[in-house]
């Protein structure tokens, strides 16, 4: 098992804490990784756009004028795709984008980018981060003294007054335990957990 050093929020070092070999360094699998990441990006679209086609669009029912001898080009609907108030050729729906992913798949992802970030030591265990009020300035003070600026901060839950304290911070996202995926570990630099977060982790993911 690895040993990762615990700071405290002075970003001293107090001790240290063993990661679990079965979640924290597991073979690094890209593909299914990409595959959490495209499933996280599709599942935020809300696929809520969507326009008429020419069958859709109010009136047209009748020729606007009779097929030979006006010299014009034949027409067989003012609603037609080329006339101004026409249907669209080929248009957007609304639909669902949303996929699953075995859970099998998802937990390997997940195990892969922790492991990523360890491998990479941007993996930063806080003994604890308990402020005694809501303060940006004093998450911002923590997040300068352990050295992180661009981080995923994972909170055990009930910590309400880190979580208010980090919202205003540009590049500071806080999770839960229960709330952590693998696009926004991959996506910020750093991933700071606490002590008691990073036991949650191991019991539930193990």
């Amino acid at each position: 098992m690895a040993n990762i050093k615990v700071l405290n929020m002075s970003g001293s070092e107090v001790g240290s804490i063993e990661l679990n070999d079965n979640i924290f360094a597991v073979e690094v699998n890209e593909h299914v990784m990409h595959q959490a990441v495209v499933q996280y990006l599709a599942n935020q679209r809300q696929g809520t756009k969507g326009t008429k086609t020419r069958s859709e669009v109010r009136g047209g029912g009748r020729k606007p004028w009779r097929q030979k001898g006006t010299g014009r080009a034949r027409q067989g609907s003012i609603r037609a795709p080329q006339w101004t108030g026409g249907g669209v050729v080929f248009a957007p729906k609304s639909r669902d984008y949303s996929f699953k992913l075995n859970k099998k798949v998802k937990r390997l992802a997940l195990k892969s980018a922790l492991t990523t970030k360890v491998n990479e030591n941007k993996f930063v265990v806080l003994d604890a981060l308990n402020l005694e009020q809501i303060k940006t300035k004093e998450m911002q003070n923590v997040l300068n003294n352990i050295k992180v600026s661009k981080a995923l901060v994972v909170l055990e839950d009930g910590n309400k007054n880190a979580v208010l304290s980090a919202r205003n911070i540009p590049d500071i996202k806080t999770a839960s335990v229960n709330t952590i995926n693998v696009y926004d570990i991959l996506k910020y630099d750093s991933f700071v957990v606490t002590k008691q977060a990073v036991e949650k982790i191991q019991e539930v993911y193990a």
